[in-house]
């Protein structure tokens, strides 16, 4: 491809996702998957642009509008061209001049407004610290609440571009054996700090090359969400519920500690992503995991099943703060429908739920991908305060190898203190001797 048609490509995604309710990273795929012609350093230098400019959302929609101008994805990329790339608007013209498969030829407007920014960078001065930041203000003073004197770093962490995690599957592979073929590839991958399975690698490339998805050998996952993981700790023979699985990420680590025995199984509201699931069960060579389709967190499963798993996994449904550099469009979508006071009480009707499903001395791990308190410690300290036959295992009690990653009662990653995504987690363990009876703390969520 041409220089000149990347940037129409770019354009091309970029108008997508501003039409579509999907998330950009599921635009991007259906759009890969459609244009599979397009060579892997051509698809690479697209989306790489792409990404560079929803992690520059709020700061160009600021030039933008301080020149007057609407914020079209024409726009903002003619912006970045000049206050991100530092081209002139000589350059840029060569580049937008209404060729095939180019870019349509600059306006007069448009030629004068590039004139306008020439010699200015992305950052200004005047610019306030939410969009210096990329902060929205839904989320801006709870963050500042959470993160204090560290707030500009942990968002500037957040801006900076996420690398490719990868977990080996111990009963296909070794991680010796992954790194030993990731290097025959000519790639740099680097042993991941903490998680004991996790391998990283900061280059980009196609997922094409890499033959171990396909057999179920490795699977992209965050070394934090690793680490989630691994605070389950459930054992061989253990039975175990992930009862927010999705498309089974977690799912797939702990069947792996479980070495393949026992009974674990993937509960899920859609009926799409359980199919995920169970796809990428079956290709790992899993036989203890089964997906359950749950109509709700109340589903009449949950009262038939009461008491009788080991272990529990709430990975809750989240604002997702925790992977803006991941996502970087998913900080300009409002948290749910209902903002996220909705989304806090959602989190506790699905904890409430799912701990009838823990026997006597069995856990519950409480686990959101947000940084913010109010879906985190306040969640669980309202918990307990409602279940008080549960006590706080320490990570460093439930999971003694993630000592090196944990301070206090619960796990709490950010991108700039350990460079994973954001990621709660709280391991709870029912000391009582009995599940709680049916409606003992109010009426079922839902009702």
């Amino acid at each position: 491809m041409t220089p000149a048609a990347r940037l129409q490509a770019t354009l091309d995604l970029l108008s997508d996702i501003d039409s579509a309710a999907r998330p950009a990273d599921a635009v991007v795929s259906a759009w890969v998957r459609s244009r599979r012609h397009i060579g892997d350093r051509d698809r690479g230098a697209i989306i790489e642009l792409l990404q560079t400019l929803l992690r520059h959302h709020a700061r160009l929609g600021w030039w933008l509008a301080k020149q007057g101008r609407d914020a079209t994805p024409r726009d903002r990329l003619l912006a970045w061209l000049v206050l991100g790339e530092g081209r002139t608007p000589e350059r840029i013209r060569r580049l937008f001049n209404g060729a095939k498969a180019a870019p349509a030829a600059l306006t007069e407007r448009e030629q004068a407004f590039l004139t306008r920014l020439r010699g200015c960078t992305i950052v200004h001065p005047a610019m306030p610290d939410e969009v210096r930041l990329e902060c929205p203000a839904w989320a801006e003073a709870a963050l500042r609440r959470r993160f204090g004197a560290a707030f500009e770093a942990e968002m500037a962490a957040l801006l900076t571009p996420s690398p490719l995690d990868l977990r080996v599957n111990p009963i296909r592979s070794t991680r010796e054996a992954v790194l030993g073929g990731l290097k025959d590839l000519g790639l740099r991958p680097e042993v991941s700090r903490l998680a004991p399975y996790g391998i990283r690698l900061n280059e980009r490339l196609s997922l094409a090359r890499l033959d171990g998805l396909r057999t179920g050998a490795i699977e992209i996952q965050d070394e934090g969400s690793q680490l989630v993981a691994l605070l389950v700790d459930a054992r061989p023979g253990e039975r175990v519920a992930d009862f927010c699985a999705g498309a089974g990420g977690k799912t797939l680590a702990i069947a792996a500690q479980m070495a393949n025995k026992g009974r674990l199984v993937a509960c899920d509201v859609s009926e799409g992503r359980l199919k995920r699931c169970a796809e990428r069960v079956r290709r790992a060579g899993f036989q203890n995991t089964e997906t359950r389709l749950l109509t709700s967190e109340t589903d009449r499963w949950v009262k038939r099943q009461k008491g009788s798993f080991d272990r529990v996994l709430v990975d809750a449904p989240c604002s997702g703060t925790g992977t803006w550099r991941r996502n970087p469009d998913a900080r300009w979508r409002s948290p749910e429908e209902h903002g996220l006071d909705g989304l806090v009480a959602l989190q506790g009707r699905i904890l409430a739920s799912a701990a009838r499903l823990v026997k006597p001395g069995g856990r519950l791990v409480y686990a959101t991908c947000s940084m913010l308190a109010e879906e985190n410690e306040n969640r669980v300290a309202a918990f307990l305060s409602a279940h008080p036959g549960f006590r706080v295992v320490p990570p460093r009690e439930a999971a003694p190898g993630l000592a090196a990653a944990v301070e206090g009662a619960y796990l709490s990653l950010t991108p700039a203190r350990h460079d994973t995504d954001g990621f709660f987690a709280a391991v709870l363990q029912r000391e009582d001797p009995a599940p709680a009876a049916e409606g003992e703390n109010g009426p079922p969520p839902g009702a």
